[in-house]
């Protein structure tokens, strides 16, 4: 009999990529001759090569289009993922995202696609969009609602503690610190997500008392600019060159420590097994917060941890 062929979706953002890992983990082993394909937004198609189990990634430019509509090569590339969702013989179509968009992407597959219900999915109208809907509650861990979806649509049970399974790139980028370092994660899309300078560079300070190098990433230039004022007041730190997702992801595997704002890099610290401390300021970390044994998630509207804390829960370490 031959294996079957299975087509996630999870199209983005960072964090919720890396919330189905486990998902897939699961699946591999209760069907390990699976052929497993993951439909994806183009800025995460290689990360998801990560998870060995993921045999194959589609690449989706949706979130391309919309920003250059004119641009023929994004058209030709739309075309070619179309292509690939239609003739890939699929046996099983899972969307975890729960979105119009996503269902769409999941209905081009032509195959039979299973999602969440209209009580569970984030877009009520998405679940129409799937041949079978399956009820997840909405008030579980994002983690846990995409491994009950998969679980229902191939007939077991959830066990265990959520296992992200993805191997580590096998070297830190060349200009990453020798020895022990931190990444700081200080960068976030909204203001009010953001942490107070001053709070970074008495946390980093802390850390380079306790032999522990900085580094400081930034994805924008206007990003790049402030790690570069935050390395300037701390003792050994760096501020991290302009960086692809590859190579943010090879950083932050080999680093003793991670410490972030709510952004996906900071997931990311713990699906990798580094030891991680999430701030959260403006979002409620209980349904999208860092999800393991590793990670530990401080704070929430209204009630900022102080660097005292995250201090203490990297001492925990």
């Amino acid at each position: 009999m031959p294996a079957q062929r299975i087509l996630f979706v999870k199209l983005s953002s960072l964090g919720d990529v890396i919330h189905h890992m486990p998902a897939v983990t699961d699946l591999a082993r209760h069907l390990p001759d699976a052929h497993v394909a993951w439909a994806v937004e183009e800025a995460y198609a290689e990360l998801v090569r990560l998870h060995p189990a993921v045999d194959e990634s589609i690449a989706i430019g949706l979130r391309g289009l919309r920003a250059r509509p004119r641009e023929r090569a994004r058209w030709k590339r739309a075309a070619a993922a179309r292509r690939a969702l239609a003739a890939g013989r699929w046996d099983r179509v899972i969307d975890t995202q729960g979105l119009i968009k996503s269902a769409m992407v999941a209905r081009a597959a032509r195959a039979r696609s299973f999602g969440f219900d209209s009580a569970s999915a984030r877009e009520p109208l998405a679940a129409w969009l799937y041949h079978e809907r399956v009820a997840v509650p909405r008030a579980l861990h994002a983690v846990e609602r995409n491994r009950r979806l998969v679980a229902a649509a191939f007939g077991y049970e959830v066990e265990g503690e959520a296992d992200y399974g993805l191997e580590a790139p096998p070297y830190p980028p060349a200009w990453a610190p020798r020895g022990h370092y931190a990444v700081m994660l200080h960068a976030a899309s909204r203001a009010d997500k953001q942490w107070p300078d001053g709070h970074w560079v008495e946390l980093a300070r802390n850390l380079a008392a306790r032999g522990y190098a900085t580094v400081f990433p930034g994805g924008s230039d206007a990003e790049r600019i402030a790690a570069g004022r935050l390395a300037l007041l701390v003792p050994g730190a760096l501020a991290a060159p302009e960086m692809d997702l590859w190579v943010a992801a090879t950083l932050i595997a080999h680093a003793s420590l991670v410490v972030g704002v709510d952004t996906g890099l900071t997931h990311l610290g713990v699906a990798l097994g580094r030891r991680t401390v999430g701030i959260y300021r403006a979002t409620e970390p209980r349904l999208t917060g860092l999800h393991g044994a590793n990670g530990t998630s401080l704070g929430g509207p209204g009630r900022e941890p102080t660097v005292a804390e995250v201090a203490a829960a990297l001492e925990a370490s």
